[in-house]
């Protein structure tokens, strides 16, 4: 038997159980999948939800006749209806009735049709946990066959979605008023620009950025044939300029097809995410094609990548076409030029193989030099501890000086090894190319496929705990040299020894601890911080204060500024609005 208190009190209680949050009617949950074919403002509805799931729609003189067709059509057919509810408040169960054509034919204004949904309405759909206001969207309904719930994956970023086996809620608002508000509030593509900073939290992942890169990147040619395929899905209806190369075959430049969707009063300058390293560009005038340069509407220099079309890249050319322009655009360039790069990707193909992260036998015996010598190194260290040689670090001890150093010197190793082993990388391969365009992946996942794996660590440190003075039985007793304390010299793609996969299984395991540990605590504050904030409001003299009427700030924020109206936490960006004015003149 539950008391009282345990009634009322904690998560499952009366209050936050069955008050504040509840399990709710006219709602659905499966599955969801990726559909990069439909718009970011709808959601795919399989038929069997549409069905169970109900709109209440008022007869009128303009829907009559839809509205008897939905109650011949019954529950079963779908777009059908449920339940009618007659003028006197009496609900009828479209189920057990026999005769539907003469209960459709007594439809009269003021009747109620609790109609499937249908493609269009709005609906909202949410991913727990729900942890901003953007877990939480209003989507128009398109009803498609399958199972799944469909998602443009432009959309993920803001439900931090994948399709790895997530599930997510769909809601479907039954007053009028309710379907008002979630369209004027609760819209995509009027909450691409995040509240918690202003910048686009909705924007190119994964493929579309490998995709915006290769076709952007000066090589790429585009034929009239190509022109089509590349089109065809896509909702332009503007004119297609005139190719770049005539004769002896018309080809278009990636470059060009991608302006034929930029307002012509677009500028945009600004440096790509391959702009690092031995390609890095700081202006214009740049060899390696890394500094993007955007005039009158038309991609001159530069390559689209993460830093140009990724989601949460402020100050990006996204955030400045979803800012500057009006949301209706905002939501056509999301549908329709993202819709172009990943039919490009289709056409061209993107894979990665083994050979992407193989590096030759030179390379390996170079790695095997670099680490001989680091190897020495630390020999050379731990002999100068033990003659107490060894100059201790101000404010360490000496063991924790001589732990210092090796960890230094093994830093130096894996670095070194992976500027080898990437060197040897052919720079357009595609694995580095997704490394490099910040499509997925590092260079350090590089390194660690093709050269060497390096120090696994726990909290901070080299692995040092297990048996006594030794962390597995496969060294001898008070042995600190790299590889008895979890350094690894193999990389993935040439496999790790037995010892080797035991330190890192124990690196990643920290890993997994950490992230359910910090789940919980983050929760936990969220909500303290919630409820210890839930009754500041700003007045209507510009300050913040409580429900008691205490001052809190005596301007919001101390700056006035709206964050998701702000230029990333700025209340206007100079440079930019000079960017456009200028950028006129050039």
């Amino acid at each position: 038997m539950r008391t009282l208190a345990q009634r009322l009190k904690g998560k499952e209680g009366r209050f936050r159980g069955n008050l504040s949050g509840k399990r709710v009617d006219f709602s659905a949950r499966t599955v969801i999948s990726p559909d990069p074919s439909i718009s970011i403002d709808e959601v795919g509805v399989p038929i069997d939800i549409a069905k169970i799931l109900t709109i209440p729609e008022k007869v009128t003189s303009w829907n009559i006749e839809e509205m008897r067709q939905l109650v011949i059509n019954g529950p079963e057919k779908w777009p059908g209806a449920n339940y009618i509810i007659r003028p006197d408040g009496k609900r009828v169960d479209l189920r057990y009735v026999k005769d539907r054509k003469a209960l459709a034919e007594g439809l009269t204004q003021n009747y109620i049709v609790e109609r499937h949904l249908m493609d269009k309405d709005v609906v909202l759909f949410n991913r727990q946990p729900s942890l901003h206001r953007i877990s939480i969207m209003a989507h128009r309904a398109r009803i498609l066959p399958g199972r799944t719930f469909r998602l443009n994956l432009l959309v993920c970023p803001p439900y931090n979605a994948d399709f790895d086996g997530d599930e997510m809620n769909l809601h479907a608002p039954q007053a009028e008023e309710a379907v008002a508000e979630a369209k004027e509030l609760m819209t995509v593509h009027k909450n691409i620009l995040t509240p918690r900073y202003g910048g686009p939290i909705m924007g190119g992942t994964q493929d579309y950025i490998s995709g915006a890169y290769l076709m952007t990147v000066k090589t790429t040619l585009i034929n009239r044939e190509e022109l089509a395929k590349l089109l065809g899905p896509v909702n332009y209806t503007g004119d297609v300029p005139e190719p770049a190369i005539l004769s002896p075959k018309e080809y278009w430049t990636g470059k060009q097809v991608v302006s034929m969707f930029l307002p012509n009063n677009f500028n945009f300058r600004g440096p790509a995410n391959v702009s690092s390293g031995t390609r890095i560009c700081r202006d214009e005038d740049c060899p390696h094609d890394s500094y993007i340069v955007v005039k009158r509407g038309v991609l001159v220099t530069g390559v689209f990548d993460k830093k140009a079309l990724g989601n949460q890249q402020p100050e990006s050319v996204l955030h400045w076409l979803i800012k500057e322009y009006p949301e209706d655009y905002g939501l056509w360039i999301m549908d329709n030029l993202f819709r172009l790069f990943i039919r490009f990707i289709e056409i061209r193909g993107l894979t990665m193989t083994f050979n992407d992260v193989k590096i030759p036998a030179e390379a390996v015996s170079k790695i095997a030099e670099q680490s001989r010598e680091t190897r020495k190194e630390v020999e050379e260290l731990i002999n100068k501890f033990n003659k107490g040689e060894l100059e201790p670090i101000p404010g360490r001890t000496l063991e924790e000086s001589l732990e210092n150093y090796i960890l230094d010197a093994l830093d130096k190793l894996r670095n070194s090894a992976g500027e080898t082993g990437s060197s040897y990388l052919d720079p357009f391969n595609n694995a580095y190319i997704m490394a490099r365009t910040g499509a997925r992946g590092s260079l350090l996942n590089l390194t660690q496929m093709s050269a060497m794996l390096g120090q696994q660590s726990i909290r901070g440190e080299r692995i040092k705990r297990g048996y006594k003075d030794r962390v597995i039985p496969h060294f001898k007793k008070g042995d600190i040299s790299p590889e008895a304390r979890g350094f690894i010299y193999s990389s993935f793609s040439r496999g790790l020894t037995p010892v080797e996969m035991f330190f890192h299984a124990a690196a990643g395991r920290e890993g997994l601890v950490d992230t359910a540990v910090r789940t919980s605590q983050s929760g936990y504050m969220q909500r303290r911080l919630i409820n210890a904030l839930s009754d500041v409001r700003l007045e209507y003299d510009g300050t913040v204060r409580n429900i008691g009427g205490d001052l809190i700030q005596t301007f919001y924020g101390y700056d006035g500024v709206h964050p998701m109206k702000s230029v990333h936490g700025k209340a206007i960006d100079i440079n930019r609005a000079i960017e456009r004015v200028v950028g006129w003149k050039r």
